[in-house]
């Protein structure tokens, strides 16, 4: 049994003893961990995800007062928020109970808000979300949904993956067009999740502050070439053409996110050719990035890293997510897998005083 069925048959149970019926239907959404290309997805960017067997499953219990309850009742605001945005959207939901749980880390940059989203869409519409809606229209209505419930401007990253995810692969997806192509993970090569066990700090204005940084840049470097929309649009030419006219926050902001873009293809390229020693090195290369240019690291992620590369089975190491806390990964020979989280998990709690948490990534549809 994969942990996402796991997580249904247990929110399953739980409608069942609360309602003494077994529910009407259950749906889920997985959670993602992002290979490289960070920061860039609400920069019209591209960005390589994958999905994980971790998810989020919502039970439905039919109500004939039309009303909708949640439990437990945490979930409440994004709850409500998915009915609003379904109801702006012209999409009427029948009464229900809910009932919610899941496995996907909160706070550790593997997007369980996104899954939980998703889970709730698939479950207050289910004809439209399973038959109708597309990933990329399914990532709009959340990216409301995330506004409404918490006031963060999310890309359509995490809830396109969650709608899309796929087993043995990533998606490479240009966040501009809406549509990704496959690259599938080597067989001789596995991702490892490392939950450093802190959870982010990241304030809604620190993510807000550096996504106006780089919307700043975009409006100075448009004085020079008027065909940027994005930084997407942007060659290290252009950025250097217009350094003199950036702020030094801009100009860093904007760095971060024109060279990210490269290692995402860079990095899709090496997968596909089998090439670790080439893929671990542009992991390496993102962290360095996050933590100096965009500046979104922890003393924790950085710890990590330092301490998977260390190991002989392991080519690469990055922080994965929005930052300042939560999940790093790392690129690793198959044949090592085992004992490298033994092992790194091992040295990462000596060195930190804290227990991570260090599993593959990789949903399993078997």
């Amino acid at each position: 049994m994969t942990s996402a069925q796991a997580v249904a048959r247990q929110v399953s149970a739980q409608c069942a003893a609360r309602f003494g019926a077994s529910p009407e239907r259950v749906a889920t959404a997985p959670g993602r961990v992002n290979l490289i290309g960070e920061h860039t997805d609400y920069n019209d960017g591209f960005v390589l995800p994958m999905g994980i067997d971790r998810a989020v499953a919502v039970a439905v219990h039919p109500r004939t007062d039309g009303r909708i309850v949640a439990y437990p009742v945490t979930s409440d605001t994004f709850v409500r928020a998915t009915i609003g945005v379904l109801s702006r959207a012209g999409y009427s939901c029948d009464g229900a109970d809910l009932v919610i749980g899941g496995n996907v880390p909160i706070g550790a940059g593997l997007s369980s808000s996104a899954a939980l989203c998703v889970a709730l869409l698939r479950a207050l519409a289910p004809a439209v979300a399973m038959h109708e809606w597309t990933p990329l229209e399914i990532a709009h209505l959340v990216q409301a949904i995330e506004r409404d419930a918490t006031n963060v401007r999310c890309g359509i990253m995490d809830p396109y993956v969650s709608a899309a995810a796929v087993a043995g692969g990533a998606l490479l997806l240009d966040c501009r067009a809406g549509e990704h192509t496959l690259v599938p993970i080597p067989p001789d090569a596995a991702i490892v999740i490392m939950d450093t066990g802190t959870r982010r700090a990241l304030a809604r204005s620190e993510y807000n502050d550096r996504r106006a940084a780089c919307d700043d840049a975009v409006r100075t470097i448009r004085t020079i070439d008027a065909s940027v929309t994005a930084l997407r649009d942007v060659t290290m030419e252009l950025l250097a053409e217009a350094r003199g006219l950036l702020a030094e926050v801009q100009f860093r902001r904007a760095r971060h996110v024109v060279e990210e873009n490269a290692r995402v293809h860079a990095f899709a390229r090496a997968l596909r050719a089998g090439d670790l020693i080439a893929a671990g090195a542009l992991l390496n290369e993102s962290h360095a990035s996050l933590r100096d240019l965009y500046e979104v690291s922890s003393g924790e992620l950085d710890l990590v890293c330092e301490v998977a590369r260390e190991h002989a089975g392991c080519v690469g190491a990055r922080m994965t997510g929005a930052g300042f806390g939560g999940c790093a990964i790392a690129l690793v020979q198959r044949e090592s897998v085992e004992e490298f989280i033994r092992e790194t998990a091992r040295e990462y709690a000596r060195q930190s005083g804290v227990n991570g948490a260090f599993f593959e990534a990789g949903i399993d549809h078997s």
